[in-house]
């Protein structure tokens, strides 16, 4: 059983593939784009979305965990000071995989991940209508029409004409 284990072994050793991903998201924050296979764009996703979450807080602790990573100082520059800055908004997402189809010589599956170029705008929150609460808000609706009628018979209008009529 495979509890609490989380992420793919993608047939190699854990060196072979800490240094694999090492390399393919230095790849990636060079170019903001790569292909490669959907297993892969899909671990790929995990690390660098964690690295552009410890790039939007820009402290120097972040930086050196950055480093870890990395290992390219100027890929981690590019990380903290043009990267991190465009989704400092943005809740989370910052990437996207796009399926491409298979590859020729062995069939695999290919994808593009992609840093997103759009500009994040937030859904406005929906209210979840409860029944009892919606019982009550009819409720204060019938009285808010209630209400709303004696303000209706006497409007300033009929004033003057009952004071016309008295004298």
């Amino acid at each position: 059983m495979r509890h609490r284990k989380s992420g793919k072994k993608l047939g190699r050793n854990t060196s072979h593939r800490k240094a694999m991903m090492r390399n393919m998201v230095t790849s990636f924050f060079d170019c903001e784009k790569i292909t490669t296979t959907d297993a892969r764009a899909k671990e790929l996703r995990k690390m660098a979305e964690k690295l552009i979450t410890m790039a939007r807080r820009g402290d120097l602790h972040s930086r050196r965990m950055a480093m870890q990573v990395v290992r390219d100082k100027k890929i981690v520059a590019k990380l903290f000071e043009t990267i991190a800055p465009r989704y400092l908004d943005r809740p989370g997402g910052y990437t996207r995989i796009i399926k491409l189809g298979l590859r020729a010589g062995d069939n695999a599956s290919l994808s593009m991940i992609e840093l997103v170029e759009e500009e994040f705008t937030a859904k406005p929150k929906k209210k979840a209508a409860k029944k009892a609460p919606a019982k009550k808000s009819a409720k204060v609706a019938e009285e808010a029409v209630v209400e709303e009628e004696p303000a209706e018979e006497t409007p300033a209008e009929e004033t003057p004409a009952e004071e016309k009529t008295d004298k």
